[in-house]
């Protein structure tokens, strides 16, 4: 499994890291799944109707380094206005910061784009 370089844009600065193009396949499905979530819960608000908490988004991956992503899509109004919460670390650094959640989708889909298969 070949893993490239993926960079991420947190709200202050930026991140590059190692990752494959499966783990960030398996990311792009869970971050469509909260998206989906999320436009749920918008929906529902809009209209009135009750909805019940919907499960929050908590990917992990290990590989030349941990990534975590974590999201409560109840907390926010939309998914254009959400923040995922990351977690990168390695045996010498941890890095805990947020990332606007369409930012990070962009990003993973450059990363996809540009990742050989």
């Amino acid at each position: 499994m070949s893993e490239q370089w993926m960079r991420v844009n947190l709200v202050e600065g930026s991140v590059n890291f190692c990752f494959s193009r499966p783990a960030a396949e398996a990311l792009r499905q869970e971050m469509q799944a909260l998206m989906e979530r999320m436009r749920a819960i918008a929906r529902a608000k809009a209209s009135g109707t009750p909805l019940s908490a919907q499960a929050a988004m908590e990917y992990r991956h290990v590989g030349e380094v941990f990534l975590e992503v974590f999201c409560n899509p109840n907390i926010w109004p939309n998914p254009y206005a959400a923040k995922v919460l990351l977690t990168i670390r390695d045996e010498r650094i941890c890095l805990r910061s947020e990332a606007e959640l369409n930012h990070l989708m962009e990003d993973l889909n450059q990363f996809l784009e540009s990742a050989t298969p």
